[in-house]
């Protein structure tokens, strides 16, 4: 029994004597309550050895060895794998206050830690955390910069600055905050889809295209991936690359139907009708798209001179989205049927499902090239026509003025006889 309290006193003396050392070291009050606890448990002690009796139980000799011997024990350890238990501490407690919603207290913490320990990486993140939620972006990126030098591998929080950047509208530097990540983690998937997105937003395609390509090294099963690369394609007027990423797309997820109606598009301009009803018979099941499908295969019939499915298709796109009737009227296409065109009243009055802004716009730069192509050809005739009647116009006077010379050469003949 001797034994036992002289070894715990040894242990709990020279426990006690290494803490108090790290506080007059470290300057830092958290050390305090470690002392303190340790402190009782060494009074407990003393008083098993004075007065016994009620202090000599097991549940005081249990609290005993906690207090003075296993806490402070557990602190020597984590200090002496490389962590710091005061920061520990200030962390614990900030996400107390920040759950408890008092997040003025957190950061008041937070900031004295780091006053104290200016390279503390997980101070910094939870502070970027909460002027982040504050609104404070500005300082939301600082705080991550000096979590980024603390660990030179958080690649998360290289990537977090970059969607700040990129949300106060500092697009070069997020670009380049996005470059210098891909390149010392190049499977890094968020960080090579958002930097596809801010090429493609600047026009820089090529750049882009780099991009989602060495994205495709790591994750070749993306559909996400295919169709990103499809716009851009797109975008390049390179259709035919453009619709084999679109393909892809769509073999991956069948119920990509953006990537259908874009094929669809690329279809027309290749003028192949047959694959583009097909794909955008498809998109019927897509309920953003359906008004927009309908609208397209009245299109298609009416080239093909099928004007009875024309007018029911073009009569089921207005009455999906009445818009299309506007849209309809103006084209030359539909003259022929558009004294057939109806509104029908709806009983239940349906909300038009709304596109991604991305999708909508690549479906309407080809929409574009569609009709600017068709203007093209018509144009080509139309100086085809021209060039022909100008031709016959050189024939016809040639033609006369042969005849007006022969008919002089007869003239003179006569005078001369």
């Amino acid at each position: 029994m001797l034994i036992e309290k002289f070894i715990f006193n040894i242990l709990a003396f020279s426990l006690f004597i290494i803490i108090f050392s790290k506080l007059i070291r470290k300057n830092d009050t958290n050390y305090v309550v470690i002392l303190v606890i340790e402190a009782i448990g060494i009074a407990i002690n003393f008083l098993e050895l004075l007065i016994g009796g009620i202090f000599a139980t097991v549940i005081s000799k249990i609290l005993m060895y906690i207090m003075a011997i296993i806490l402070p024990t557990i602190v020597i350890l984590i200090e002496y794998s490389g962590n710091n238990f005061s920061e520990i501490i200030s962390i614990l407690e900030a996400k107390f206050l920040i759950l408890i919603g008092d997040k003025k207290a957190a950061k008041t913490i937070l900031i004295n830690m780091m006053e104290k320990y200016p390279d503390t990486y997980k101070g910094h993140i939870l502070l970027a955390q909460i002027y982040e939620k504050e609104g404070g972006n500005r300082k939301a990126i600082d705080e991550y910069v000096k979590a980024v030098d603390a660990n030179k591998r958080d690649y998360d929080s290289y990537y977090r600055i970059a969607e700040l950047l990129n949300d106060l509208d500092k697009k070069d530097e997020a670009i380049t905050m996005l470059q210098n990540l891909l390149q010392n983690k190049p499977e890094y998937y968020k960080a090579s889809t958002l930097l596809g997105e801010l090429l493609y937003s600047q026009e820089r395609f090529k750049e882009a295209v780099t991009v989602y390509q060495d994205a495709l090294k790591y994750k070749p099963a993306d559909f996400e991936l295919y169709y990103s690369l499809g716009m851009v394609y797109t975008r390049l007027n390179d259709f035919s690359s453009a619709k084999e990423c679109y393909e892809k797309a769509a073999e991956i997820n069948h119920r990509l139907y953006n990537s259908k109606y874009n094929l669809g598009q690329i279809a027309l301009i290749e003028k192949d009708l047959e694959a583009a009803e097909e794909y955008f018979a498809e998109c019927l099941m897509s309920e953003e798209l359906e008004a927009k499908a309908y609208y397209q295969l009245a299109k298609i019939y009416m080239v093909k001179g099928e004007k009875d499915k024309a007018i029911v298709f073009a009569n089921k796109a207005i009455e999906i989205d009445e818009s299309y009737l506007k849209i309809i009227s103006k084209e030359n296409i539909f003259e022929p049927i558009k004294q057939y065109l109806t509104v029908k009243v709806k009983m239940e009055e349906k909300e038009v499902k709304k596109q991604n802004p991305k999708d909508l716009e690549i479906q309407n730069y080809l929409e574009e090239t569609l009709y600017l192509i068709k203007d093209m050809n018509e144009n080509e005739i139309k100086n085809r026509v021209s060039k022909h009647v100008d031709e016959i116009f050189e024939q016809e006077e040639l033609k006369k003025m042969q005849e007006e010379r022969l008919q002089e050469d007869e003239n003179t003949e006569e005078k001369v006889k």
